[in-house]
């Protein structure tokens, strides 16, 4: 598939060109302001809700007395947040833009009453809602998100990731995959909705180009550098040995339902500690 770069898109890539990653958080809060918000997509992914239906099997079960907790990071207005709360866990949202934790909040009014939310399985009932504001990479949110279990590492038993590694720059990506492995329980999941596969890494982002591959490279070595050949492509080479604090991933396929941009391309990808 040819990318074929939009105005919305090059707006975006505007906004963020020449611009340290420290300053990026601000650079998404001017777009919440703006209500420049070209990404959303007005209702919960297709592809999380077939996961949450249709793939139990790979899924994280309870292993104490509280509900699974779930973590969406760059969360926008919060559809996938309240999906996951749906089906029973406690879901959190976090947001680096304080205008956009507004909006998630302002969305979820009323949201138990919505048809798109009601409770999917009477035997777990309806889980929590909660939109927190923080930087994804520091941990002073998690309090705020869980409470005192949010000083340990690994309290979180399922992560979706979404049009949120692919708005960070490329020379985030060894911390992004360092943060999602300290993040995730002994027993959890984290389920990555693979997006955009199709465009070239020389259009720049965001969203910047992904691959399986980059999933692959970054979740196996969380927290190094790997390598990219001169396309911008990460580089995996099968077999080599998986980092500390690696996750492995357990199932990949091609999603039925995709939000409309990400049909035929978009990937669904499950991951879990080693």
């Amino acid at each position: 598939m040819a990318d074929k770069p939009t105005d919305a898109r090059e707006r975006l890539r505007q906004n963020f060109l020449n611009h340290d990653p420290k300053q990026h958080p601000n650079r998404w809060e001017h777009l919440w302001q703006q209500d420049d918000l070209p990404w959303d997509k007005g209702f919960a992914s297709p592809a999380l809700a077939d996961v949450l239906a249709d793939r139990k099997d790979l899924l994280p079960t309870p292993q104490s007395g509280r509900r699974l907790r779930a973590l969406v990071p760059g969360c926008g207005k919060g559809y996938d947040v309240l999906l996951l709360a749906s089906w029973g866990y406690d879901a959190v949202g976090v947001e680096a833009a304080a205008t956009a934790v507004k909006a998630a909040n302002a969305e979820s009014k009323g949201w138990e009453d919505k048809p798109e939310y009601a409770v999917k399985d009477e035997a777990k009932g309806r889980g929590s809602a909660k939109f927190v504001f923080g930087d994804f990479f520091e941990k002073d949110w998690e309090k705020d998100a869980i409470g005192e279990d949010g000083s340990k590492e690994g309290q979180w038993d399922l992560i979706y990731d979404y049009t949120f590694l692919c708005a960070l720059p490329p020379a985030l990506r060894p911390a992004w995959a360092a943060r999602q492995s300290s993040l995730l329980s002994p027993a959890g999941r984290l389920i990555c909705l693979e997006f955009p596969t199709y465009k070239p890494p020389s259009t720049g982002g965001p969203p910047w180009a992904l691959r399986p591959e980059t999933y692959l490279a970054h979740l196996s070595q969380p927290g190094k550098e790997v390598e990219y050949d001169e396309e911008g492509f990460a580089v995996w080479k099968e077999g080599q040995t998986p980092g500390d604090g690696a996750l492995e991933r357990i199932a990949h396929w091609k999603p039925e339902r995709t939000h409309k941009i990400g049909e035929g391309t978009d990937n669904v990808s499950v991951w879990k500690r080693r």
